[in-house]
């Protein structure tokens, strides 16, 4: 039986994706630009280059990841199967996980399909040995996932078979915001060993993949030129009815935020009006307010001040991904000892959070207090989300002296902002008869965790009380003591 002849062109940047000899691998571009395609053919290329056991055969094992089951079936799978069909390649199984085994001459490849769209998915990893993973859309993968990975290739095939030729991650995305951990390790500090690429935007004479999209029939008479012509309209036509920042993300390939659902602030927050241009300082002798929400996946801090004409400033963030309370709060600690060395400093975090869980009494209060020095009180007043919600919208709709805003965030504070701007959301629910939306912020997004802060530092300054016009004094109806932490 003759084997399919498989015909790929890399196009520049993914050429030198394919030539990279990084561990971690990462490729980033428009839609349509052939990213899955490049990976798809990668773990290929690479399975065919595995020495081969003793039996004479180029054993590897693949994990394929996606964020959910829907989005593995109807888009990574199918991708995988245009180039790969089963009818040439050999069987995959009819359920989940599902598994396909190739059988190509002396390559034998194993292709485990599998969903990691939570932190505690990482517990799947741990049972896997695979020669390689491929991140699809990892701009939707959990950093702690990514990091779990990296110590589950490089096991299959074992010393026995020959081990491995070669083991490593690949990755690819459509762009993410400047927030997310793939613009901090692609673009600020790319650890060693991994390596990043661009491709150019969907509308550049350097466009890639461009042969290959929204092609007629008769394209094999077509020469490459056209080809390429015709390609460039699917682009051209997708313009149409599309944000800016759409655009600049899908068609440019370029960071940027997509708002998906309904911002919790859209009424009354104001990029240009309550998010400053610049870090505002830190007023070295202030006493400060800091609200902690360190109960979920995502723990965050916020640093605010108020300056002496009422404003309430927030001029530091600090936000963890996928790390536990005890983790966090070493980190807390280095953190205020580098930012905040002389300032005293108030802490309010979530009322539930001085209270034990039935399996351990030890809460995350008694866990700041303990790993950080840090004496957290609970956030006064109600914690009914909705209050906090009309607390930090009553500072953002107020005035204060010289008709100035009575909030304004620092650029520093880059993912409370991306929160304000649409992240930090109400989550369209799928009914029929228009758009409705869950009544509760979506607390799965990385957003949730630094706003639930921001409110618990607000209440802590007695602006829920405020709100409720039950006064106006800084803490009314709370602990006044101040307390100074030596960290």
């Amino acid at each position: 039986m003759s084997l399919k002849t498989i015909v790929y062109n890399a196009a520049p940047v993914a050429t030198l994706f394919h030539n990279s000899k990084a561990f971690v691998r990462g490729l980033r571009g428009p839609i349509g630009s052939g990213k899955s395609v490049a990976c798809c053919v990668e773990m290929f290329k690479k399975s065919r280059e595995q020495a081969p056991s003793p039996s004479g055969i180029r054993k590897t094992r693949w994990l394929v990841v996606r964020n959910t089951l829907p989005q593995l079936e109807t888009t990574t799978i199918k991708t995988w199967l245009d180039w790969f069909p089963t009818k040439d390649f050999g069987r995959m199984t009819g359920k989940p996980p599902y598994t396909h085994y190739i059988k190509y001459g002396d390559v034998d490849m194993e292709i485990i399909f599998i969903a990691l769209d939570k932190p505690e998915d990482v517990k799947k990893l741990l049972s896997f040995e695979c020669t390689g993973i491929w991140f699809n859309e990892a701009r939707e993968i959990n950093k702690e996932i990514v990091d779990a990975a990296t110590g589950r290739v490089g096991r299959y095939p074992s010393a026995k078979d020959g081990g491995c030729t070669w083991s490593g991650i690949i990755m690819d995305t459509n762009p993410p915001d400047d927030s997310h951990w793939w613009y901090n390790l692609a673009e600020e500090s790319t650890p060693a060993n991994w390596a990043f690429f661009a491709q150019p935007s969907g509308l550049s004479p350097d466009a890639e993949n461009l042969e290959n999209l929204n092609q007629p029939s008769d394209y094999g008479n077509m020469s490459f030129a056209e080809r390429r012509a015709q390609g460039a309209e699917y682009y051209t036509r997708m313009l149409g009815g599309k944000t800016q920042e759409w655009i600049n993300v899908y068609v440019h390939g370029k960071y940027g935020f997509i708002k998906d659902g309904k911002p919790v602030y859209d009424a009354s927050w104001n990029e240009d009006l309550h998010g400053a241009k610049y870090d505002i300082a830190i007023i070295p002798t202030a006493e400060l307010t800091c609200g902690i929400d360190a109960s979920g996946r995502n723990p965050a801090a916020v640093w605010l001040q108020r300056t002496a004409m009422g404003q309430i400033q927030c001029v530091h963030e600090l936000v963890c991904e996928g790390i536990g309370a005890v983790a966090f709060a070493e980190l807390l600690r280095s953190e205020i000892t580098r930012m905040f060395p002389k300032n005293e400093i108030e802490y309010w975090g979530d009322p539930a959070g001085a209270f034990g869980s039935q399996n351990d009494e030890k809460t995350y209060f008694d866990i700041l207090r303990e790993k950080a020095g840090i004496r957290i009180r609970p956030a006064p007043t109600s914690n009914k989300i909705g209050e906090r919600i009309q607390t930090v919208e009553s500072v953002l709709l107020r005035l204060v002296s010289g008709g100035i805003p009575a909030f304004l965030v620092s650029k520093a504070c880059k993912l409370l902002r991306r929160g304000f701007n649409g992240g930090y959301k109400y989550k369209r629910m799928s009914v029929s008869g228009g758009a409705r939306y869950d009544v509760k912020p979506d607390k799965s997004v990385r957003f949730a965790d630094v706003h639930d802060a921001l409110q618990y530092g607000l209440l802590g300054m007695g602006e829920g009380n405020r709100m409720k016009g039950l006064g106006k004094n800084k803490n009314s109806g709370a602990i006044t003591a101040k307390v100074r932490v030596n960290v």
